[in-house]
């Protein structure tokens, strides 16, 4: 394995940047030799499926600044009869997404998508004897296919392979696809693993829990197909996972899925993978989150809720700022609302605009990233939050002063603060506000200047100086709820 890795950076240093494929680098991910933020949306299951139905959506979703799409494709739809196969779908996807400047990230929706077998062509479901289905406690035939089933696994991977192949031909030089899923939320339900002769054959030899046994099952599975499909184009490939609800058993959320408790047993038995992600609908985003945090597993969250949370901007700040991740993605962005939209879009304007910024800041461990902790029942914690950068301690505040409580929601509220040397910073996001001391302890900081204002292209366009009464008489930097800024910050010591 390292001598590969070795290979693969030689390579891709000989490469030139234009010319390299997408790849993962220090947990940034490297698109035409530049890092690259995902600032994405996912649609809905079957929006991908029509043309002429998606066609009117895609100036809307470029209007509110995203720069990838996320699309299922489908393995009924591409090998619709065994080694047939039909690429009409992935054609139109590239050309319309090229036409609106957007990159995709293609969902592999093969054997299991939610934990369910309902996307594999009729060939596959209609053939039990070669293809097997699990059964349930009472012996009855599941719509689920058996992690088992090797005749499964391998049309998986060809199907797959193929798919892999014909991207590298129709886009292996403009990279419109940076990124590919391999399945859907894995994961048995509703039991914590399967049964059945082979199963149980399995299971007498295995070593650990019911759910270990499952998620080993069905990553040796994903790996056979994410292997097949890089042996093609080697895209950086992940899988995702179904959160399940605090107290609940394995089977009452899809066991053995890509979930933070597993990640050791799919890591070890999916090494091809190169990385887990989680999708999340609950409140408590960030504790999710963070399990996800560990070294070599960029964070990439490609179902952040449903398009239109409120708390995306939070959570966003969170994932890009806090554990420096590679990207956000709402769910079902096509079917945002216009409130939402503006909010997203001014979010991702934002981020957009600051990307040189972010990626460099990440890089050089110069980020931090704010938002309140809400628990799993929806308990917000509005206590201010600490961080140390540059030698200063900053102290961030959700609850806006210059606002009525009853008019401020601070679990919406979030923010970052990029370290850009010496005593400048920037600040950034809605609904904070930000009191500085010296992390020694010596003296007091005040603001030398603050101006807010805008990036365009790269460069830093002033605004209006900020003083008086918008930093409260030098107090500290406020960012107004209900809007996404960005101010730049010079701070000194006195006393």
């Amino acid at each position: 394995m390292k001598r590969l890795l070795a290979s693969l950076a030689l390579l891709f240093a000989a490469v030139p940047a234009a010319a390299q494929i997408p790849h993962l680098k220090n947990d940034q991910l490297i698109v035409d030799g530049k890092p690259f933020l995902v600032l994405g949306g996912e649609l809905g299951n079957s929006s991908a499926s029509d043309r002429q139905w998606l066609g009117p959506h895609w100036a809307r979703l470029k209007a509110m600044h995203l720069n990838t799409v996320l699309a299922p494709v489908n393995w009924e739809l591409i090998e619709p009869q065994e080694g047939k196969f039909d690429f009409t779908t992935v054609g139109w996807l590239i050309e319309d997404a090229r036409a609106h400047d957007l990159r995709l990230v293609l969902l592999w929706f093969g054997s299991w998508k939610n934990s369910m077998s309902t996307y594999v062509p009729a060939w596959v479901k209609r053939d039990e004897k070669r293809f097997p289905r699990t059964t349930d406690a009472r012996g009855k035939a599941q719509e689920i296919l058996s992690a088992f089933g090797t005749a499964t696994r391998d049309a998986d991977a060809k199907a797959f392979a193929a798919l892999m192949a014909h991207l590298k031909k129709i886009d292996g030089d403009r990279h419109t696809v940076i990124m590919v899923q391999v399945e859907n939320e894995i994961g048995f339900l509703p039991t914590a693993r399967e049964r059945g002769p082979v199963a149980e054959a399995a299971f007498a030899k295995f070593r650990g829990s019911e759910e270990a046994f499952t998620a080993n099952a069905y990553a040796r599975f994903t790996e056979a197909v994410t292997r097949a499909g890089k042996r093609e184009y080697a895209l950086p490939m992940f899988v995702n996972g179904a959160q399940g609800r605090p107290g609940k058993l394995p089977g009452e959320y899809p066991s053995g899925g890509p979930l933070a408790h597993l990640l050791d047993v799919w890591r070890k038995a999916a090494p091809s993978l190169d990385f887990l992600a989680p999708d999340i609908y609950f409140p408590n985003f960030s504790g999710i989150v963070a399990g996800y945090v560990r070294p070599g597993n960029p964070l990439f969250v490609p179902e952040a809720n449903n398009a239109g949370d409120p708390r995306a901007a939070a959570n966003a700040f969170g994932v890009i700022a806090r554990h420096r991740g590679i990207g956000f993605s709402p769910f079902s962005i096509e079917s945002i609302d216009a409130g939402g939209a503006a909010k997203l879009g001014a979010l991702y304007g934002l981020l957009d605009s600051m990307t040189p910024e972010i990626v460099r800041a990440q890089a050089s461990g110069r980020i931090a990233g704010f938002s309140p902790t809400v628990s799993f029942e929806g308990a917000v914690d509005e206590t201010p939050q600490v961080q140390t950068l540059g030698g200063y301690r900053f102290t961030v505040s959700f609850v806006d002063p210059w606002t009525a409580k009853d008019k401020q929601v601070p679990a919406e509220h979030g923010g970052m603060i990029l370290w850009l040397g010496g005593e400048d910073y920037l600040i950034a996001g809605g609904g904070i506000t930000v009191t500085v001391e010296p992390a020694d302890g010596k003296g007091r900081v005040g603001l030398d200047r603050v101006e807010e204002g805008r990036f365009v292209d790269g460069k830093w366009v002033p605004g209006r100086t900020l003083n008086g009464d918008q930093t409260h008489q030098g107090r500290h930097v406020r960012l107004p709820p209900d809007a996404q800024g960005v101010q730049r910050v010079r701070l000194y010591r006195y006393g």
